[in-house]
């Protein structure tokens, strides 16, 4: 007989306490409103505006509130849990959904800029993922969702941080999840396709072109069609350590 010990399934809270990072932009929003909608009390973090984060929580029905913090300091994270425990309860779903971009040739590239991409985005994932998974494994549920890019799973020049961090993304969430199984805690990510939103209207028009030509499905998303994918997360229990894809096929080409 195998001495490990056998999985114990807990149900999903009524109404569990869910930390968006990044809410105030246009993806983030979505995800806050959908968490809202499956019953979500939901946590909106924002990094420089406050007002666009206050307008997301003003959207939501249940309860909410609105918490700031820079990820990348271990010192801002566990005040910004504090906050949160104190307005709602313990993080039981986490999305890192926060993140920078600073594109350049590598060969051109600052090392203070290409450092602050990984400190801001894969090691933020740590930081937040560090402070609430604790709760999660003692109650043995939660959810830890982890957004990337399809620039952590193909080659995009001038991305060599970017694309660095999110793959970096990639293989901790895969790890994660192996260590949290047993638990009830499942780990995945999210690789949205390209949207139009704050983290890409910089991009030129014949980039913009060259990327809606390569995809299957030749257009942009929405962050709400993005979004809709957290129902799979919070309900389908055997579903951990997987990259979600909702990117119009532009990852397989």
């Amino acid at each position: 007989m195998s001495s490990r010990k056998a999985f114990v399934d807990v149900a999903r809270p009524d109404s569990p306490v869910a930390l968006v990072t990044g809410a105030s932009g246009g993806l983030g929003q979505a995800l806050a409103i959908e968490l809202d909608a499956l019953g979500c009390r939901v946590a909106v973090h924002y990094n420089s505006s406050r007002d666009r984060a206050q307008a997301v929580a003003d959207k939501l029905e249940n309860d909410s509130c609105v918490v700031t913090g820079n990820v990348a300091s271990w010192e801002e994270v566990n005040q910004m849990y504090k906050e949160v425990s104190e307005a709602l309860g313990p993080i039981d779903i986490l999305v890192n959904n926060g993140g920078i971009r600073k594109d350049s040739l590598m060969a051109m590239q600052s090392p203070d800029d290409w450092r602050q991409v990984i400190e801001t985005n894969l090691i933020g994932t740590f930081h937040t993922s560090r402070v609430a998974v604790g709760h999660m494994l003692r109650k043995r549920w939660g959810r830890i969702v982890n957004v990337v890019s399809p620039s952590g799973l193909i080659a995009s020049a001038g991305q060599t941080a970017y694309s660095a961090s999110k793959a970096g993304i990639i293989g901790f969430t895969r790890t994660l999840a192996a260590e949290c199984g047993r638990r009830g805690v499942t780990v995945n990510a999210l690789s949205p396709g390209f949207m139009v939103t704050t983290m890409t209207k910089d991009l030129s028009d014949n980039v913009m072109d060259s990327i809606r030509d390569k995809s299957p499905i030749p257009r942009f998303g929405t962050p709400e069609e993005v979004a809709r994918s957290m129902a799979l997360f919070l309900e389908c229990d055997f579903t951990t350590g997987q990259v979600i894809s909702v990117d119009g096929g532009v990852s397989i080409t």
